[in-house]
């Protein structure tokens, strides 16, 4: 019996006569391995009483049996005078700390001292120790804490919740001494998928899992014919069970890659069988409906290796947010292969430096867009395999480009046989017990970020993804969600500070945030983090050194709220006021990602902005063959403007959803059939049709049809901005907001931005205020034909400006401003 996966059979019983193995070539060391698998193993002195007088020890039980020590009930946690990393710090360490009696160091005691010696003494190929030593000689390692006091310097006003502030860091620096005291550091703890999971070694296979609620557990699969008599597993005193596989007679692993495994428990539930919370693939066979973890350990010869340098992440970020399953035009879920050799050379010719991929983490339902994450640390098989996705992110680097991933560490799948969802047994393992654990409108589990294991594997996730796929940063999901207790639902924030800094800020989760930004930026120095913050939480950008949460950029949600508001408005009743205040408002040194649409706005039962402009004229009147309807001509005006205008005043990156670019037609509706409530109401399906959930790029490229002319525009605002930076620039004044004209001016880095929003009204010799003298030329017109426009700007004109106060400039010069254009103005070199 096998089944078979994008080309690849992966057989279900044990194959025999496979050459030897030695060795996991995944494994690396940088700098001082303070893993329990180092050679120099610290050892550690812990009586650490929490509040309750209880041994405060990681991993171990609290008083709910079924769920790990939470950190923040440790109020009085002992400061670590434990320094970690003197190979790549200059930091001295202490490396023979004496234990307690009877104690032993705390990474040997979560995995087993035995397990230690048969399991994890691997030897390592020789292209590996290659790629270790290239490492060592940039080791890489977390800075330690700083003081977390420039936040009053760079905002006064957070000096009235210095209180609630000064706990938030202290609770983050107990964290990261605890770690340091009892894991090696966060370089070691986030390797968390070192030593869970399967390990291959030369001797055999250690699978190890945290399942403290589970009475008894083996491993079945394939390998054993799901005998559950027959590697049955010993469980250590903080709830970490395992087995070791020794190879066969032959020497050939005892699991054969691609076969299907499973842990069998005996849980407070009952009998379950459940997907390795660490498995690395899993996939949903043919006339099946739960998944089946699969061990992938691909011979050498077929391991993808990377060959392309990773690029560094550019100064302005234009992001080309997508999906690989919907990116084709044909009604089908897309492939790894068919993305890297279709997509990503179109994403490169627009203009874009960087693709955020959604849906990476395995999810079981499609339709979830990829947010109910089931498995995390393996890639969706929908899609393809492992190394087919690591080719797809060697490619983009080829091209230039930086690949970001859409992780989601805010909540999980509600799923029980595929997913995490009471994985032991029980309703506290990962997750809150109770209603805490549960998000009532996603209808999915909210992790315990106080939880000792559950930081382990969140911030090994991340880790994983940024090592061995070389993904180069993420857009975390749902952060606001994660950040209060409230997950802003049904909450208006006013920007009152009052709002971030009290009894609904869920303090462990916003730690969290802080070491896996703290970890990521440490250790990967060039990866960028994005948050997905709707809140406007205060710090949110700035570095957890000085007392922010760490983010590089936080996506600047209001925007594309406030441009679906307009769009329910006559022309007449939109305020230039108001477009540039929400554009503008935005923290001060806090770098925010502005969109005009992302995949939200394209998902039924919302419009993206060309439906909102031109709904179902769309179907009839996009041919060049025949005239086009008003209501055409002024959407295709106006979606251009609204990007310009977007990527012009509303950050230091821009974002765009793929198809959005040229005005895909109608909206993204995921296969599905109809939905049976409990009231007995039915929700309509769509007859599991792909049919909407594509990315038509053919109407993008007809040069019959109007989207060309959206579609080249785009291309023209993302090179404009490459060439001239002005996302990034120090620069940036606003000179006029007209509402009698409907005008909007301003400058950004050397260029002169005009937009006139009016619907009728076109101005000749229109002054425009400037900073610099000299001749000025166009340099993007929204109006040109080749947009789509009606070609009324010359662009062979010179602009000459004049001395003398206008709109507060020193300078300004006289242009053509038509109705709905947009026209950009850079000084000439000649």
């Amino acid at each position: 019996m096998a089944f078979v996966l994008t080309g690849i059979r992966f057989p279900t019983a044990r194959a025999l006569g496979l050459s030897t193995r030695s060795g996991f070539p995944s494994q690396r060391t940088f700098g001082a391995n303070l893993s329990p698998v180092s050679k120099k193993q610290i050892k550690v002195r812990f009586p650490v009483a929490s509040a309750t007088g209880k041994l405060l020890v990681p991993g171990t039980e609290s008083d709910d049996l079924s769920s790990s020590t939470t950190l923040n009930s440790n109020k009085e946690a002992a400061s670590c005078n434990l320094q970690v990393l003197q190979e790549t710090s200059g930091v001295k360490i202490e490396d023979n700390i004496e234990l307690e009696a009877g104690q032993t160091s705390i990474s040997s005691a979560l995995i087993g001292e035995e397990s230690m010696n048969q399991g994890d003494k691997s030897s390592v190929s020789s292209q590996a120790k290659e790629e270790v030593e290239d490492v060592e000689e940039k080791p890489r390692f977390v800075p330690p804490p700083g003081t977390g006091q420039r936040i009053y310097e760079i905002d006064p006003s957070l000096k009235g919740y210095r209180v609630h502030l000064d706990y938030r860091y202290n609770q983050y620096k107990k964290m990261r001494e605890m770690i340091d005291q009892y894991e090696g550091g966060l370089e070691a703890f986030s390797r968390g998928y070192e030593k869970f999971g399967f390990q291959r070694s030369a001797s055999g296979i250690t699978y190890r899992e945290w399942a403290p609620g589970a009475k008894w557990a083996t491993l079945i699969g394939d390998f054993n014919n799901w005998n559950p008599n027959a590697n049955v597993m010993t469980r250590n005193e903080y709830g970490a069970w395992e087995v070791f596989l020794p190879n066969n007679a032959d020497g050939s692993p005892p699991i054969h890659h691609g076969s299907r495994v499973k842990i069998r428990m005996d849980t407070p539930s009952g009998i379950k069988d459940s997907i390795p919370a660490w498995i690395k693939f899993s996939v949903q066979a043919p006339g099946e409906i739960p998944y089946n973890g699969i061990y992938y350990d691909p011979p050498e010869e077929e391991k993808y290796v990377f060959q392309h340098p990773q690029p560094k992440a550019p100064k302005s970020l234009r992001i080309y947010e997508s999906h690989v399953g919907m990116s084709s035009p044909e009604p089908k879920i897309n492939t790894y292969t068919s993305f890297r050799d279709d997509v990503l050379p179109r994403i490169k010719r627009l203009g874009y430096n960087a693709v955020q991929i959604m849906a990476i983490q395995e999810h079981s339902y499609y339709a979830s867009f990829g947010y109910h994450v089931t498995n995390f640390f393996a890639p969706s098989s929908r899609f393809g395999t492992p190394d087919e996705l690591k080719s797809l992110i060697d490619r983009a680097h080829e091209l230039g480009l930086l690949v970001l991933m859409d992780i989601v560490h805010s909540h999980a799948s509600n799923n029980v046989l595929d997913g995490l969802n009471q994985f032991d047994g029980t309703d506290s393992h990962y997750f809150h017990s109770g209603p805490r654990g549960h998000h009532w409108m996603w209808d999915s589990r909210l992790f315990n970020y106080g939880s000792w294991e559950v930081l382990r594997f969140l911030l090994s996730n991340a880790r994983w993804w940024l090592e061995e796929y070389k993904f180069d940063g993420f857009r975390f999901d749902g952060v606001t969600s994660m950040m209060y207790t409230h997950h802003g639902l049904a909450v208006s924030f006013t920007g009152n500070y009052s709002e971030y800094f009290g009894y609904a800020t869920d303090v462990d989760a916003v730690a969290f945030l802080m070491l896996v930004n703290d970890m990521i930026h440490g250790l990967y120095p060039e990866a960028v983090t994005i948050g997905e913050d709707v809140s406007g939480m205060p710090t949110f950008c700035i570095p957890v050194q000085d007392g922010g949460v760490g983010f590089e950029y936080r996506l600047h949600m209001a925007i594309p709220d406030k441009w679906i508001e307009m769009m329910k408005l006559k022309d007449e009743d939109w305020k230039m006021g108001e477009i540039v205040h929400n554009l503008t408002n935005r923290r001060w040194l806090e770098k925010c990602v502005a969109y005009a649409e992302s995949h939200d706005q394209a998902l039924v039962g919302d419009k993206t902005i060309a439906f909102w402009l031109m709904d179902k004229d769309m179907y009839d009147f996009m041919a060049l063959n025949r005239p086009a309807t008003p209501r055409i001509d002024r959407g295709i005006a106006l979606h251009k403007m609204i990007r310009l205008v977007t990527m012009g005043l509303g950050g230091e990156g821009y974002l765009n959803f793929m198809g959005n670019e040229f005005g895909h037609p109608e909206w993204i509706d995921f296969p599905r059939g109809d939905q049976h409530l409990p009231n007995g109401a039915v929700i309509p399906g769509n007859n599991y049709s792909y049919d909407k959930c594509r990315r038509m790029f053919d109407l993008g490229d007809a040069d019959y049809l109007r989207y060309r002319g959206m579609h080249e525009f785009d291309q023209a605002m993302q090179h404009l901005e490459e060439q001239y930076g002005f996302m990034t620039s120090e620069h940036q004044y606003i000179s006029r907001k007209d509402e009698g004209d409907k005008m909007i001016i301003f400058e950004r880095g050397n260029l002169v931005f005009v937009f006139n929003f009016h619907w009728s009204n076109s101005y000749f010799n229109y002054q425009v205020g400037c900073l610099k003298p000299g001749k000025f030329k166009v340099v993007l017109d929204s109006d040109d034909k080749l947009f789509g426009g009606f070609n009324r700007i010359d662009h062979t004109a010179e602009y000459f400006s004049t001395e003398g106060l206008f709109d507060n400039r020193p300078r300004s010069f006289l242009v053509f401003a038509p109705s709905r254009t947009a026209v950009v103005y850079a000084l000439s070199e000649d």
